[in-house]
């Protein structure tokens, strides 16, 4: 009864245009596996899908990407010096350059947790590359002939240096392409709002207290300051990234790999990127230790503490709209509330803080991961480059954002800044080199008790020097 039921439900999958997936059988070196018939990938990728069933999470694109190139690169450099046919080598670079366009995306598929070393995620694209070649040239998809995945794909490599190779890489891409200019549009855009908030005189503030005048160009001139030296740290990674694990192969020995091959390779990726990527000085410290991506991370930290410091400082500027300082207006994106009507928030600011904290989190597991290369290998490599990876892409994204959505719209409020200046008690501070401390004190706790301004009781008190109060 029960296969009756079974047969009955797949017959019906069928009359709708539900197709029943098949599957092909390939082996590795534990025996065979069953894979899906219209998949790339092959039995290594498919047990650590069996395997990791953990956050449905796969790789950044990103990271994927770097792979495709580091493999191309790769068999290119085997096939100049002589270890890999050319006609082979030909068809793995074109199934890499695929994997690089993104046309093969769907075909990673290995969870973010996995083995420390990242060699399920390597192991997929070397069977995707190779099954995607195998294609080309026979018409067939998947096995091993007459591409090997390990043989010819990995030729004269390991997991073990070529994911820090890929981490780096695409990090200091992400970094150069998508994040650098998204700050420096932010910086232009507070730079803007300097110059043209120059003359605008308002409270600063010290404590959450009142302070003494400032003007509201000067105020955003500090948040300009900020973003440009977040830039200034975040581009000094550069030199760090720049090193390169790959010929190292299992522990930094450089075992199975020609001489001359990890300089070859790197020299194509440099040239490609437009990066100026360099064979590590050291394969032992390149492996054993992911000090460099804890580096980026604690700059990236920095950068999202700034941003922090001005998504709040600008929300609470424009808090209000009249019960609040409304010192200035922020664009008004959407509505606010579902129950007050009429109610708008500092959404973006708001997406700001949230990215950042999430960054500061992100830094802390980095941080830890860090600390994971035990002996000749740092084991916590596929979360630690996927962190890594999710801050760049959220600061540059979120950042762009804030520039445009909310920087470039906003609008100061002059008279509620002049209207603070003019009743704000520490103007009797501007009074102390005239009349001296204590008496200018005075004056602050007469105006505070009486609610007069510091103007109004000082042209009261009798003694007095004459006050040049417009100069002042």
């Amino acid at each position: 009864m029960q296969m009756l039921k079974i047969k009955s439900i797949i017959d019906n999958f069928v009359n709708y245009g539900v197709s029943v997936m098949t599957f092909r059988e390939e082996s590795d070196s534990m025996g065979k596996v069953r894979v899906p018939e219209t998949a790339y990938y092959g039995p290594s990728t498919q047990r650590a899908v069996d395997n990791f069933h953990i956050s449905g999470i796969c790789m950044p694109i990103s990271l994927i990407r770097a792979l495709g190139l580091i493999k191309k690169c790769c068999a290119e450099v085997n096939a100049e010096l002589g270890l890999l046919d050319l006609g082979l080598a030909e068809a793995i670079g074109e199934s890499a350059q695929e994997v690089m366009d993104g046309k093969l995306d769907s075909s990673f598929v290995v969870d973010v947790f996995q083995t420390g070393s990242g060699t399920s995620t390597h192991m997929n694209i070397n069977e995707v590359i190779a099954s995607r070649a195998n294609e080309m040239l026979t018409g067939k998809r998947g096995g091993k002939i007459p591409i090997h995945p390990n043989d010819h794909v990995n030729l004269g490599q390991s997991s073990n240096d070529v994911f820090p190779t890929a981490m780096n890489i695409s990090a200091l891409m992400e970094i150069s392409l998508r994040l650098i200019p998204a700050l420096e549009l932010l910086m232009a855009a507070l730079s803007r709002k300097a110059h043209e908030f120059k003359d605008i005189l308002k409270m600063g503030r010290t404590h959450l207290q009142d302070a003494v005048p400032m003007t509201l160009g000067q105020e955003f001139s500090g948040f300009e300051r900020q973003v440009e030296l977040g830039i200034r740290r975040i581009a000094s990674v550069k030199n760090s990234l720049c090193e390169l694990a790959l010929g190292g192969t299992a522990v930094g020995t450089g075992l199975n790999a020609h001489p001359g091959f990890a300089g070859r390779v790197i020299s194509r990726i440099a040239e490609a990127t437009h990066l100026p990527f360099i064979e590590a000085k050291n394969h032992f410290e390149a492996q054993s230790a992911r000090d460099a991506a804890v580096e980026t991370s604690g700059a990236l930290k920095t950068i999202s503490v700034s941003l922090i410091k001005i998504a709040n400082d600008i929300r609470w500027l424009a808090s209000g709209p009249r019960c609040g300082l409304g010192e200035i207006h922020l664009p008004e994106l959407q509505p606010g509330s579902s129950i007050m009507p009429g109610k708008i928030n500092p959404v973006i600011p708001e997406v700001v803080v949230q990215v950042a904290v999430q960054v500061i989190g992100y830094d802390v597991t980095i941080t830890l991961f860090g600390q994971g290369g035990h002996f000749q290998l740092n084991v916590m490599m596929p979360v630690m480059a996927y962190n890594l990876l999710q801050s760049i892409s959220l600061l540059s994204a979120s950042t762009v954002v804030f520039a445009e959505k909310c920087i470039d719209g906003i609008h100061p409020n002059p008279s509620v800044c002049r209207a603070n200046v003019d009743k704000s008690l520490y103007m009797a501070t501007i009074l102390a080199p005239i009349i001296g401390y204590d008496k200018a004190a005075e004056i602050a706790k007469k105006a505070y008790e009486t609610g007069k301004s510091i103007r109004e009781v000082a042209e009261r008190e009798p003694d007095l020097p004459e006050i040049p109060w417009d100069q002042l």
